[in-house]
């Protein structure tokens, strides 16, 4: 059930009962007010009569019944006075204010005479007066209050000798008075209904007094408490919830705006928590990725360099033995001749062959390096000095940018050279025409490298060119033997793999970066030799 939905049931049930009461103290207070003004008004229709029975007697002793009329006639313009009437003991009227109805007899039976003689014969002095008033309708449907007043005999009537005496005749009659009860009535209604329409006011505005407050003090912290809990289940915990008293809803509150904190703070500490997860899963992921392919490069390597061993050492021989004859015949063979022209052709080629083969014998030996500190900015220097001619020739600017504070490394002079080298001479050919290569030196403070614990200062160098690119989908197998996307003649794919296998025995790491006809850049990172403190305070280099 909604706050809004009990508000207004509340306030239902509080109104029908409201309601229900006031109906019921209305009717009482109307049955009240009926009473005590009929009762007043039959204690003034009493004393008319009794004033009436006074000077009916009076007129009778002076024998002059022309008061008794006039008295009759002055108390029946009262206003709401319908019939006063004297009757004698027999029925017969003997006066009244309507002088039509004088000597006339009223039946015992009719309703004015029904109360008292219903049943056995009974003296009308002796019923209690609640007997002697009644209320009756006429046929017209008014409504009419009577009263009758005992006329008793007394002795000064009976000395008159118009009357036996008391003890024979105690009773001579009595008097009649009918008062209209419509103004009574009119006067009643409204009375009823003012009070309805009072009550119709009082229970409403005891119903919206009480909806308000039932709004202000229920709903609205009902409403604060459940917009706090739909936000909570959410996941929002930033808007805490309006603390509107010291109630017991405010308490409620202010303990839920806590628990917000307490849960927001939980909830923080688990997102990041789960995050710091996620980098260490995806870091771990991608380094067995990583030693993956190392070990299945570095097994395929093997392979390769195994085959190019066996294969070098059975060609060697016979390509020594061809070159010796080739050259001893060109020897023998005249200068400028055709057949001179085609030894030299078998010399030079022959000679490719053998330097293919020292490459490969290079590169299935896997010669250690023989590590010494170096100065990285030096040997770029060195290597940009020894290809920049060639490269100048073809209209390529090569720009060294060395960062002055780079720190020296342990390594192998000669292969970094060796690195280079290919690095210069895969951009420069890479290049159609006027280009760029450019060589950059950088120190990183912290870099993990691959199969290293933690991070570590790493020294960069990076070889840039604005030559071609290298496709998205060669750039798995730059590194692999044998593997070249040059023409035949310009190249036999082992450049990169010697490289990648130098690199690797340094305990570094090379990377790639390519855009088709934007250029392709080669990352070099290799661990730096930094100064540490020896226990005994002599100084050493780490790397």
């Amino acid at each position: 059930m909604s706050p809004k939905s009990l508000q207004f049931k509340v306030s239902l049930y509080l109104a029908l009962v409201l309601g229900a009461a006031m109906t019921l103290l209305i009717v009482l207070l109307v049955r009240q007010e009926r009473g005590e003004q009929l009762r007043t008004m039959v204690r003034h229709m009493s004393q008319l009569s009794q004033v009436i029975e006074r000077s009916t007697r009076y007129a009778m002793l002076l024998d002059e019944p022309e008061i008794v009329d006039k008295i009759i006639e002055d108390i029946g313009k009262q206003e709401g006075i319908r019939r006063v009437r004297v009757l004698r003991k027999n029925g017969t009227i003997a006066h009244s204010n309507a002088p039509g109805e004088v000597g006339l007899h009223i039946d015992k039976d009719a309703e004015h005479c029904s109360q008292c003689h219903e049943g056995a014969k009974k003296v009308l002095g002796d019923e209690p007066h609640a007997i002697k008033w009644r209320i009756f309708e006429t046929p017209d449907r008014h409504q009419l209050l009577g009263n009758m007043e005992v006329i008793r005999n007394e002795p000064s009537c009976a000395g008159a000798g118009c009357h036996a005496s008391p003890a024979r005749q105690p009773v001579l009659g009595v008097v009649d008075i009918t008062y209209s009860l419509d103004e009574f009535n009119r006067t009643l209604t409204d009375h009823v209904w003012k009070m309805v329409i009072f009550s119709i006011g009082f229970v409403l505005l005891v119903a919206i007094s009480a909806g308000w407050l039932l709004r202000r003090l229920i709903y609205r912290p009902l409403k604060d408490l459940a917009r706090g809990a739909e936000r909570i289940a959410a996941g929002d915990f930033d808007q805490p919830i309006p603390v509107r008293g010291e109630d017991e809803f405010g308490q409620l509150a202010e303990s839920t705006n806590t628990m917000m904190v307490a849960v927001k703070k939980s909830h923080q500490e688990l997102q990041d928590w789960v995050e710091t997860l996620e980098e260490k899963v995806r870091e771990r992921t991608e380094e067995l990725r990583h030693a993956e392919a190392e070990v299945a490069r570095g097994e395929k390597l093997a392979s390769i360099g195994q085959l190019a061993a066996g294969i070098a050492h059975e060609l060697n021989n016979p390509l020594t033995g061809v070159l010796t004859f080739t050259s001893l015949m060109r020897q023998k063979a005249p200068a400028g001749s055709q057949d001179a022209e085609d030894l030299d052709l078998v010399i030079r080629e022959t000679r490719r062959c053998a330097s293919i083969i020292r490459r490969l014998l290079d590169f299935a030996r896997d010669k250690p390096p023989e590590k010494t500190e170096v100065d990285l900015n030096e040997i770029a220097r060195e290597t940009v000095r020894f290809v920049e001619r060639s490269a100048a020739l073809q209209q390529v600017e090569i720009a060294l940018e060395a960062d002055p504070a780079l720190p020296p490394v342990h390594a192998d002079g000669d292969l970094l050279k060796q690195v280079l080298m290919n690095m210069l001479v895969n951009a420069q050919q890479a290049i159609a025409g006027p280009g760029r290569i450019t060589v950059r030196t950088h120190l990183h403070a912290a870099r993990r490298l691959p199969l290293r614990s933690a991070p570590e200062p790493v020294v960069e160098i990076a070889i840039s060119d604005t030559g071609c690119g290298i496709p998205r989908e060669h750039l798995q197998r730059i590194f692999d033997p044998f593997y070249t996307t040059k023409e035949v003649g310009k190249g036999t794919g082992l450049g990169l793999s010697v490289s990648y296998g130098i690199v690797k025995a340094h305990g570094g790491q090379i990377e790639v970066e390519s855009t088709v006809g934007a250029g392709t850049t080669f990352r070099i990172y290799l661990p730096a030799a930094l100064p540490v403190q020896h226990p005994h305070g002599t100084p050493e280099t780490t790397a």
